[in-house]
């Protein structure tokens, strides 16, 4: 019995030696094969499209890929890429939210992009000016695309490195940005929104000759009703250049101030 069992042993292990051998073997020939395979050539898709505006175009791609057009793509060896590393320079952009670089079984290079999305423009006390996205990223302007977006001017800092209060005060204006987006009446209205020194918002109207002054972030679809509602009750009937100031951030009320001449 001992006998038969060491046999089986030897021939499980052997089975067992020869699958692993194998493996290797045909690893080793798709290594060979890779490295002998050239690139075909590339596509390159921003947020899944091959064809559009875009704030990093694909001529800005490329000379990435490309280290400043010094090493050509197409019928270069597939090994001498190092994709991860080309994914990092990507990434390091600061339009660039995640990159994907792969090639296909035609050997193709695909250049996958996501880029970030603005939500906002802000200027501040210095007139610097620049973008941010949903997750509060701080964007450059661009030269390729304008955007309507909400204005925000009067942030009180420059620095990249914000303070505890500076990036409360950025998430405010995040909040009250989305908000914006999704109301186009109120888009067409906000020509922008001042930052007072308290760190409170004030909003210009594109029509009429008033200020609303808007508080903090909170609670906005409640101040915006209340506007809506002093728009269509009051400044329909007054006329919009009668007042000075509309004041929504107290709860469940609107204070309109007369301009005294």
């Amino acid at each position: 019995m001992n006998i038969f069992k060491n046999i089986r042993r030897t021939l499980f292990i052997c089975l067992w030696a020869l699958i692993g051998a194998g493996v290797i073997v045909m690893m080793v020939a798709a290594m060979n094969s890779r490295s002998q395979k050239t690139c075909s050539g590339y596509a390159i898709r921003v947020n899944d499209q091959s064809a559009g505006k875009w704030f990093l175009d694909k001529e800005d791609i490329l000379r990435i890929i490309t280290d400043n057009h010094k090493q050509k793509i197409k019928d270069r060896n597939l090994s001498s890429f190092e994709l991860a590393s080309l994914e990092t320079k990507l990434e390091k952009q600061a339009w660039v939210k995640n990159a994907e670089l792969f090639f296909d079984n035609k050997g193709m290079l695909q250049v996958r992009i996501i880029q970030r999305e603005p939500i906002a423009r802000i200027f501040s006390v210095t007139g610097e000016s620049f973008y941010i996205d949903s997750a509060s990223h701080r964007l450059p302007l661009s030269d390729k695309i304008t955007v309507k977006l909400p204005v925000f001017t009067g942030f009180p800092s420059d620095g990249r490195k914000l303070n505890a209060a500076d990036k409360q005060l950025l998430r405010g204006i995040k909040q009250t940005s989305l908000f914006l987006l999704k109301e186009p009446f109120w888009m067409a209205q906000v020509a922008q929104i001042d930052i007072t020194h308290t760190r409170e918002f004030e909003m210009v109207p594109t029509i009429g000759g008033h200020l609303v002054e808007l508080g903090d972030a909170s609670n906005l679809e409640q101040k915006f009703e209340r506007l809506m509602l002093f728009y269509r009750q009051v400044l329909s009937k007054s006329g919009m250049d009668k007042y000075e100031r509309i004041k929504v951030q107290y709860d469940r009320q609107v204070v309109g101030v007369k301009k005294t001449s």
